[in-house]
């Protein structure tokens, strides 16, 4: 009744298929309902069988094994990846995990793990600390595509393997876990109340590598501190300017214009905010999706109209600096 009700199911690393029976509707109404439900595939007895008798000549009965072929098969919609993704990223229940820890806030992570700042020596023995945490976490038999949609990954991990395959790679295959991609640097100095993203060096290439590791989209992240007009506008304008960049390169971005959950005029910003991401949207082609990471706004709801703009795939919240509770 609800289409794509089974997506979670789907999603399950366990899960070959899942078929769809006919269940006594005719063809044309069980192809219809089939189309609606991605990733399903026809396993149809009945509504196969319609139109074929007996007393019909070769020639008729050949046309009709022909068209009842023709309609199951388009109704069928095993996608390849990048399809499949697509749609879990847009309408599958579950939640998005940021493992994209960087050099800064890596060690404040595996001191809340547990492994202090004593355990290792150096930003490379660091680093391979925090892949060890997050392997471990990816490995776990109770984490998997069935609630968890995506998984957005440091530049490094993707060069990393888990379980003897890259990174992305097993996510995907092993997991059915969506990758992304942090592809920023860091934040500039501050100025007009916000910090822009530092400049991305190399970001082709960066992209270009993304993509050959199997990497579905990019994450990139600014900050709002303070109400300013011209801050909050510099923000969206470059969030968007780069979002254009990895949509070029057949990417979907996830633009994360953060607001400083102890921003004395927390409120102001986001309804600032909210005019210039709208004002973005509308520049964007009708085939340029793109994903919102937000701060969990003092007004609730007020991002709805950003979750119904075309352009937009999803709306996730960061924890910002609240506690899971």
């Amino acid at each position: 009744t609800q289409p794509n009700l089974y997506l979670p199911l789907i999603g399950h690393p366990c899960t070959l298929r899942v078929l769809a029976l006919s269940g006594g509707y005719g063809r044309e109404e069980a192809c219809k309902l089939l189309a609606q439900n991605t990733g399903m595939i026809a396993c149809f007895s009945r509504a196969f069988l319609d139109g074929m008798l007996v007393t019909q000549s070769e020639e008729d009965f050949t046309k009709t094994v022909d068209e009842s072929c023709e309609a199951i098969f388009k109704a069928s919609r095993a996608l390849g990846r990048k399809e499949m993704q697509l749609v879990k990223v847009q309408q599958q229940t579950g939640f998005f995990l940021a493992l994209d820890m960087s050099g800064c806030s890596t060690p404040e992570a595996l001191r809340r793990y547990g492994v202090g700042h004593l355990s290792y020596s150096g930003q490379v023995e660091m680093m391979y600390k925090m892949h060890e945490m997050r392997s471990r976490i990816i490995k776990n038999q109770k984490f998997d595509g069935s609630r968890v949609v995506a998984a957005i990954l440091f530049e490094g991990t993707i060069d990393s393997q888990i379980g003897g395959l890259p990174s992305a790679t097993y996510l995907w295959e092993h997991k059915r876990v969506v990758p992304f991609l942090k592809i920023d640097t860091g934040l500039a100095e501050e100025g007009d109340g916000v910090q822009l993203m530092k400049e991305i060096p190399a970001l082709d290439d960066v992209l270009d590598r993304g993509m050959a590791a199997g990497i579905f989209g990019t994450k990139g992240r600014s900050r709002i501190r303070h109400l300013d007009q011209q801050g909050i506008k510099a923000v969206v304008q470059q969030q968007f300017d780069i979002a254009r960049r990895v949509l070029a390169k057949g990417l979907v971005p996830i633009l994360e214009p953060e607001v400083d959950i102890h921003a004395s005029d927390k409120e102001a910003c986001e309804r600032l905010l909210l005019d210039h991401l709208l004002e973005g949207l509308g520049q964007l082609a009708p085939e340029d999706w793109v994903v919102f990471k937000l701060t969990l706004p003092t007004q609730p709801d007020l991002y709805l109209p950003v979750m119904q703009h075309p352009c937009t795939l999803r709306v996730l919240a960061p924890s910002g600096g609240y506690a899971r509770e």
